[in-house]
């Protein structure tokens, strides 16, 4: 097995069957998670991506296969406790995740029943609301926040617990653009700044087109992977998988389909102008 350090998630042979399913939701899947990076899972609905996350987080336990996140095997009962402190989740409803009336109460929720001392508690609430920028409603109560606002509080109670990897399960699925936004520019930062790994699983082109890298599952496999230009690039293929591809990636297909030299690999409004500016100086 890789050293752990380099790998903070690591699947071998997965494979996950929901009781009486006619088929494995996940079917023989390996991959692995390294430090640092910023990994984006994609699949339309009931491709295995979700299930995916739940494996990681010890939410299920594999059916056949292994997950070891940070050295640690999912499957030992004695570790879910940890193993969670490792790989934090945060899920589609912040609703769902909220559990205090007061903002910093509900950072803290988690250091409590971890018998975290008062004192590196209280550390811990004012270096998560500040990492997410929700320092000025910590004594807020978490109804009266925005989507994103109350998605960014659940970030933090994961980040006070110190994790080595931050799950993001269609975390910004039920918000508005800013909101999601807010959550993404969040994410990344924590991952540039703090160098925790980032795993998303989203339906968001534009979210998977600033990852590392991309995998993309499709009835429980993998059916693609690699960067986001060498997936999205295969326009014809993403889509038959059910998928779109970011904007300008569309943009530049239709433009190469009538004849402009483009890239094929342009990901941003920012690469399509420089695109648009080179064949505009060329004629």
């Amino acid at each position: 097995m890789t050293h752990p350090d380099e790998n903070r998630i690591i699947a071998s042979s997965l494979v996950y069957a929901y009781p009486d399913a006619q088929k494995n939701a996940v079917d023989d899947v390996s991959m692995r998670v390294k430090s640092g990076e910023f990994l984006a899972i994609l699949g339309h609905n009931g491709s295995g991506k979700s299930t995916l996350a739940k494996l990681f987080n010890a939410l299920y336990i594999p059916t056949d296969g292994t997950v070891w996140v940070c050295g640690m095997d999912t499957r030992d009962d004695d570790l879910v406790f940890d193993i969670r402190q490792h790989a934090g989740m945060v899920f589609q409803n912040p609703d769902n995740q909220i559990v205090a009336t007061v903002v910093e109460e509900d950072v803290a929720f988690g250091l409590e029943n971890n018998g975290v001392p008062p004192k590196e508690i209280r550390v811990r609430i004012d270096e998560a609301l500040r990492a997410v920028n929700m320092s000025e409603f910590s004594k807020k109560a978490p109804h009266m926040l925005s989507g994103g606002q109350k998605q960014r509080v659940a970030i933090a109670g994961v980040l006070a617990m110190k994790p080595d990897v931050i799950i993001l399960d269609e975390s910004t699925a039920m918000l508005d653009p800013s909101g999601r936004r807010e959550v993404m520019n969040t994410v990344h930062r924590l991952n540039d700044e703090e160098g925790i790994s980032v795993v998303i699983i989203t339906h968001y082109m534009a979210e998977a087109a600033t990852a590392d890298y991309v995998i993309v599952m499709d009835e429980g496999r993998i059916a693609m992977s690699g960067t986001p230009r060498e997936v999205f690039r295969q326009v014809d293929r993403v889509r038959a998988l059910g998928l779109d591809v970011p904007p300008m990636t569309d943009l530049a297909h239709m433009l190469r389909q009538d004849g402009l030299d483009v890239r094929a690999d342009v990901l941003t409004v920012e690469e399509m102008v420089e695109e648009v500016c080179r064949l505009s100086s060329k004629m």
